[in-house]
């Protein structure tokens, strides 16, 4: 089965914790503080690779994740930077977060490689700490927490023209013919289970490339069949050609089948319905009545609505030329650059609250808060000197503990408790 779609978990790099030590050396019995700091975690990058063409590569392995950077250490060592992680994707991918289905990137046009989730910054060790009034500062920072996600990665075939019909009506024929491409094509619904692309040259017009979009189906807008499989690569398209048996040889009536598709695609996305159309009357070789014929028909119900008609054969070829140049001509007036999907979701900016998560709660006159960034940084804080207590408040209000205090009704001279903690709140 073609892989254009997977879901992975994304996981960037811890920065690593900055260090508390003193030197040591002879004869310096009291040595300033020399702690290095940390190195800085590994990105979440992906990157366009030209040489792919879909998600195989996610399909069974889900888990990637970057380095942590390491600790600082002793006479000033700053910890290494941990290598960044790059996932290679397709052109055309569109990386969506999993829950919300919102776009993070759209790995198409000029965007060929770009930062889904940053590494943590390293944490100061304590030699940055010292002062005239504290000079052997027992305290350092902590790295910055790694950022994780679940998300979604669609294939979005990069194309101009997309060929849309009912099965078994022409279109993988109409392919191969105007274009290098070599669709598998056989007599079979559902024959066509990726999309396949060409490219068009014409002498003398622009050329375009197209793609065979899968044979859709009555329902398929609400995933009947293989309907969502196949409805994401039209997105992309800036005009539609759509193939229809005139002959009617599978018993298909040509303007029903059109009415039926034009209606899932405007339940599934009501903007791609308003695209400019065209349609491509095939199998014309196979017509013998002259007492109604189905072109005509096609195209009293459809021109007067500003949708031409091109009777085709794919067969023989009949009717190609002037389709084509006419969708050229087309195509000049319509936005020449890659329809690319705007981002949606910043994970600099959602994750943020997910990085210090903790609680307070109200027990008896007390008020309690917990969550393990917090009971990490009281290990690195050294809460008996005026800088670390300060230290310590400026981290309870940059991440929002102390309006959740207020929020919650604290008042001063009222007590919090940290792991065992105690202290009088008073506001600065």
């Amino acid at each position: 089965m073609f892989a254009d779609r997977a879901k992975i978990f994304i996981r960037s790099g811890k920065g690593g914790d900055g260090h508390v030590s003193f030197r040591r050396e002879l004869y310096v019995p009291n040595g300033g503080p020399d702690g290095g700091d940390g190195g800085r975690g590994g990105d979440v990058i992906f990157e366009v690779d030209e040489g792919l063409n879909t998600l195989q590569d996610y399909r069974h392995r889900k888990k990637f994740a970057a380095k942590d950077g390491a600790p600082g250490g002793k006479r000033r060592c700053h910890g290494s930077d941990a290598d960044d992680i790059i996932l290679k994707v397709p052109e055309g991918t569109v990386i969506k977060e999993a829950d919300s289905d919102k776009v993070i990137a759209d790995m198409s046009g000029k965007n060929r490689r770009q930062i889904v989730l940053k590494g943590g910054r390293g944490g100061l060790g304590n030699q940055h700490f010292a002062t005239a009034t504290m000079q052997i500062p027992k305290y350092a920072q902590p790295g910055q927490p790694a950022q994780e996600l679940w998300v979604k990665l669609e294939l979005k075939v990069i194309a101009d023209v997309g060929l849309i019909g009912f099965p078994n009506v022409g279109k993988s024929t109409l392919l191969s013919r105007v274009t290098n491409a070599q669709p598998k094509i056989a007599n079979y619904h559902f024959t066509t289970l990726n999309p396949n692309l060409g490219v068009v040259d014409i002498e003398g017009a622009k050329g375009f490339v197209i793609a065979d979009i899968p044979g859709l189906i009555e329902g398929a807008s609400s995933g009947v069949g293989l309907g969502h499989e196949f409805l994401r690569h039209i997105e992309r398209t800036k005009l539609m050609i759509h193939v229809v048996d005139a002959a009617g040889s599978e018993g298909r009536d040509p303007v029903d089948d059109i009415y039926k598709i034009n209606q899932e695609l405007r339940a599934y996305n009501p903007d791609i319905a308003e695209r400019p159309q065209v349609i491509a009357a095939n199998k014309t070789d196979l017509i013998y009545a002259d007492d109604d014929d189905p072109v005509k028909r096609l195209k009293r119900e459809f021109e007067p609505k500003g949708i031409k008609v091109f009777p085709i054969s794919g067969a023989t070829g009949q009717g190609m030329k002037e389709l084509l140049y006419y969708v050229s001509e087309q195509l000049k007036g319509l936005d020449q650059g890659t329809v690319v999907f705007e981002q949606e979701y910043f994970p600099e900016n959602e994750l943020i609250t997910l990085e210090l998560p903790y609680t307070v709660e109200k027990e008896d006159d007390v008020y309690v808060v917990e969550g393990p960034k917090i009971e990490k940084m009281l290990g690195y804080t050294n809460l008996d000197s005026e800088k670390g207590f300060a230290f310590f408040q400026k981290f309870l209000k940059d991440t929002g503990i102390l309006g959740e205090l207020e929020a919650a009704g604290i008042e001063e001279g009222d007590t919090v408790r940290m792991y065992g903690l105690q202290f009088d709140y008073y506001k600065n």
